[in-house]
C-alpha cells in the first residue's frame, strides 16, 4: 500500500471528470464563464480590519464590497441583497446579489432576481442556466431546454445546453433522440470526452448495453484518469461480463491514485452477489453530474466563485451528490473558510464509501481553524475506532508536527510506517517528516536515518534534499556533499523562497558571505513577508560591510512579526549589531568544494 499526501487525495476525490489542464483552460478561456469571472474579480481599494457600517444603501454596498473583496459569499450576498432592497432598480446590484445568492447555495431566494434579470438581458446567461436548471429539477422538460438554450454563448455554454437537452430529451422517454442529439454537438476536441461520457450514461440507463460499452470506451480512452468515467466504464463492463476487464481498468486508475474509496467501492461490488449498477439513476442527476464536473474544473486558481455556481445549481438538482459536496468543502478550503468546509462535509450521509475520508478531514479543517484540542479530539476518535487507517494516523501525525507536538508527531508516524507492509516511492513523506519531528526533539541519528530513507524513495524530493544539506551544514558536517544537496535542490525548486533562503544561509554559515547576499537578495524577492529570510539577508549585509542596509532588513523583519525567540535577536543585533562568528568550516574559496567531516 503506498499513501499519498491525504490533503491532495482528498483534493482529487472532487475533481471534474474530465479536470485536465487543457481542458480546465479551455473551460477557462470559453466566453461562458467570461462575465461571471469578471464579476468575480475582488476590489482591492478598502480598508481592512472591522468597521462599524450604518444600515443603509452606502452602508451594505461598501460592506458588500469588502466582503466581495474578502471572499466571503455568505456575506457578500447578504449585503448585496440588502443594497438591492435599497435600490431595486440597479442594475450591478441586482446581478451582483443574484449571483451570490446562487454562490451561497441559496438557490430558491435567487429565482426571483434571476426572472428580472431576463426582464431586463434576453440572454443573461447564469439566470437563464439557473433557471433551466430549477425547472429541470420539477420535470418541466421543455422549459429548462428553453431557458438554458436562451442562455448558450461560446463554447462551454452549447456545450452545457447540448448536453442538458439530451438528458431532458431522456426524462421524457426518449434516450434515442437525446444520443442523436449529442451526435450532432460539434465543437472543440474537448467536447469528446463529454460527449461520449453522458451518451454512455444515457444508453446505459435506457438498457443500452452494448451502446453504453462503446460509448463509454470512448470517453475513457480521452481520459483514463478521470474518476467518474473509469468508475462508469467498470461498471458497465462488470455487468456485460467482462468482470476482468472491469478489475484491469479500476487498478490501473488506482495505479495514479491510491485507495480511492468510490474504486474501493465498486472493485469490491465486481463479483459478488451484487454487481454495481449504473453510476446515475436519473435525468436530475445526469445534469447535476456535468454541473459538478464544470464546477470542479472551473472552481480553482481564483474561479471560486464561478464554480461555486455550477457545483451549487448541481446541488439544487441533488442535495446529496457526495462529489459535489466534496467539491464545494474543498472550494471554500480555498477560501480559508475551513469552518463553511466543515459543515458541507457534514452533509454526507455515514454509509457512503467517501465518509471516513472526509471525517478525516474534517480534523484537518479544526487544525486550520486553530482547534488544536478540537482537532486531535477528531482524530484520536478515527484512530480508536478504526486503528488499521493509515490515513488517520497520518493526519494526526502532521497535525501534532504543525502544533510542535514533535514527541507525539513521531511516535504517531511510526505507528503509520508499522501499517504500510510496502513501501513505494509516494511513501517519502512519512519518513521526512518523521524526520523533521525527531530533529526538533534533538534526536539527530534518527533524523538522519529518516531523511536518508526518504531519499532513497524518492532521490529528487527538493524538500528533503534541502533539510538533510542544510542540516549536514549547520552541524558542520558532511559540508561538500550537504551544498551539493542544497544546490539540487535549489536547481529542482528555483523559485521556492525557502529553499533558496537556504541556500544562502548555507552560504552565509561556510563564511561565503558574498555569494550568500546574491542568494539571500533573491530568496527575499520570492518570499518578502518573511521575517526569517529577512533576518538571514540582514546578518549578510552587515558581513559584507553593508552595515545600514543590514538595520533595514532587521528593522523589517521585526514588522513581519517573527517568533519570539527570534524577536529577541533581532532587537539586541539593532542595538549593538553582529559580534564576530567563525564559519563552521574554513571558507573555500568560491568554486571549490569545502572540505567534509570525513575528510
Amino acid at each position: 500500500m503506498g499513501t499519498k499526501s491525504f490533503s491532495s487525495r482528498f483534493a482529487r476525490l472532487g475533481r471534474s471528470l474530465v479536470a485536465t489542464g487543457a481542458i480546465v483552460a479551455a473551460l477557462l478561456a470559453s466566453g461562458g464563464v467570461a462575465d461571471a469571472a469578471k464579476v468575480a474579480k475582488p476590489q482591492t481599494d478598502l480598508p481592512t480590519g472591522s468597521v462599524e457600517l450604518p444600515t443603509s444603501l452606502s452602508g451594505n454596498y461598501l460592506a458588500a464590497r469588502y466582503a466581495n473583496a474578502t471572499r466571503d459569499m455568505s456575506a457578500a450576498a447578504r449585503f448585496f441583497s440588502e443594497a438591492l432592497g435599497d435600490d431595486p432598480g440597479n442594475a450591478f446590484l441586482l446581478e451582483r446579489a443574484f449571483t451570490l445568492l446562487i454562490a451561497d447555495g441559496r438557490v430558491r431566494e435567487a429565482m426571483p432576481l434571476a426572472e428580472q434579470l431576463i426582464a431586463r438581458d434576453r440572454g443573461a446567461r447564469l439566470a437563464r442556466l439557473a433557471l433551466g436548471i430549477d425547472a429541470l429539477k420539477a420535470g418541466r422538460w421543455e422549459r429548462a431546454r428553453t431557458q438554458i438554450r436562451a442562455g448558450a454563448q461560446g463554447p462551454l455554454g452549447d456545450l452545457t445546453a447540448a448536453i442538458i437537452n439530451a438528458w431532458t430529451q431522456f426524462g421524457q422517454g426518449s434516450p434515442a433522440e437525446a444520443l442523436a442529439s449529442l451526435d450532432k454537438l460539434n465543437g472543440p476536441d474537448w467536447y469528446a470526452t463529454f460527449k461520449n461520457y453522458h451518451g454512455g450514461l444515457i444508453a446505459d440507463l435506457a438498457g443500452k448495453r452494448d451502446e453504453a460499452l462503446k460509448r463509454l470506451e470512448a470517453a475513457h480512452k480521452g481520459d483514463p484518469n478521470a474518476l467518474r468515467v473509469t468508475d462508469a466504464y467498470a461498471r458497465v463492463l462488470a455487468r456485460a461480463g467482462r468482470v476482468e476487464e472491469a478489475r484491469k481498468v479500476l487498478t490501473e486508475f488506482a495505479k495514479e491514485v491510491p485507495d480511492h474509496p468510490m474504486i474501493k467501492a465498486t472493485l469490491a461490488a465486481i463479483g459478488s452477489s451484487q454487481m454495481p449498477g449504473p453510476l446515475l439513476t436519473s435525468a436530475q442527476a445526469g445534469a447535476g453530474e456535468l454541473l459538478y464536473g464544470l464546477g470542479a474544473a472551473l472552481g480553482r486558481d481564483g474561479g471560486e466563485e464561478v464554480g461555486a455556481i455550477y457545483l451549487r445549481l448541481a446541488l439544487h438538482l441533488d442535495p446529496k451528490a457526495e462529489l459535489a459536496l466534496v467539491s464545494l468543502s474543498s472550494l471554500h478550503g480555498q477560501l480559508k473558510q475551513y469552518d463553511k468546509s466543515i459543515g458541507i462535509l457534514a452533509q454526507i450521509g455515514p454509509q457512503s464509501p467517501l465518509r471516513a475520508m472526509t471525517e478525516i478531514q474534517v480534523g484537518r479543517f479544526y487544525n486550520m481553524l486553530d482547534n488544536f484540542d478540537e482537532s486531535k479530539k477528531h482524530l484520536e476518535t478515527i484512530v480508536a475506532q478504526v486503528p488499521s487507517d493509515v490515513d488517520a494516523m497520518m493526519a494526526l501525525a502532521d497535525v501534532m508536527r504543525v502544533n510542535k507536538k514533535f514527541a507525539e508527531a513521531a511516535e504517531a508516524y511510526t505507528k503509520a510506517l508499522a501499517l504500510i507492509p510496502n513501501l513505494q516511492s509516494t511513501d517519502w513523506s512519512l519518513f521526512y517528516y518523521r524526520g523533521i519531528a525527531h530533529e526538533r526533539t534533538k534526536q539527530w541519528p534518527k533524523a538522519e536515518a529518516d531523511f536518508k530513507k526518504a531519499l532513497e524513495l524518492n532521490p529528487d524530493e527538493p524538500h528533503v534534499l534541502n533539510y538533510l544539506g542544510y542540516s549536514w551544514i549547520d552541524m558542520g558536517m558532511n559540508l561538500g556533499e550537504g551544498l551539493d544537496l542544497v544546490k539540487k535542490a535549489v536547481s529542482l525548486r528555483p523559485d521556492d523562497g525557502y529553499i533558496v533562503d537556504s541556500l544562502g544561509w548555507a552560504l552565509y554559515r561556510l563564511g561565503r558571505y558574498e555569494e550568500a547576499v546574491v542568494e539571500l537578495e533573491r530568496a527575499v524577492l520570492l518570499r518578502p513577508e518573511d521575517p526569517v529570510i529577512n533576518d538571514h539577508l540582514g546578518d549578510a549585509y552587515w558581513r559584507v560591510g553593508r552595515k545600514l542596509e543590514a538595520g533595514f532588513q532587521w528593522r523589517h523583519a521585526l514588522d513581519l512579526k517573527p517568533e519570539p525567540e527570534d524577536l529577541t535577536k533581532i532587537q539586541a543585533k539593532l542595538k549593538d549589531g553582529l559580534a564576530d562568528q567563525p564559519p563552521v568550516a574554513p571558507a573555500p574559496a568560491a568554486g571549490t568544494p569545502p572540505a567534509t567531516a570525513a575528510q
